[in-house]
């Protein structure tokens, strides 16, 4: 799990979204509200790729016009395996992890690759 979180607010662009993405080299970035600050979606690869592809000035569009909205969530407390099932099952290559609620990191198939998942 990182628990170094690659942030952007909803009223960031797709292009602004998608620099700070490739200047931290991941592949996902988590939307938080600009009020509460609190989690509120998922941006990643595949929705640059989506806007990118559906809409000529998609790269001034807001993250959240295309972010994925009440992201799915794991809880800190999960093994790897479990981790790693719902990533799968889910189509999912990334998973925001919360504890008490509270967002303290994301986990990604590349984290769990490096994992012994018995």
């Amino acid at each position: 799990m990182s628990i170094e979180l690659v942030t952007v607010s909803t009223r960031a662009s797709v292009a602004e979204a998608a620099a700070v993405m490739s200047a931290r080299h991941v592949g996902s970035a988590i939307v938080l509200d600009d009020e509460a600050g609190g989690l509120v979606g998922i941006f990643t690869e595949r929705d640059i790729l989506h806007a990118l592809g559906s809409d000529f000035d998609a790269a001034a569009h807001t993250v959240a016009e295309w972010m994925s909205k009440d992201p799915a969530t794991i809880d800190a407390g999960a093994s790897v395996a479990d981790a790693l099932d719902r990533l799968l099952e889910e189509g999912f290559r990334h998973l925001p992890v919360l504890e008490n609620g509270e967002l303290v990191g994301m986990v990604s198939l590349r984290d769990l690759s490096r994992g012994n998942v018995d």
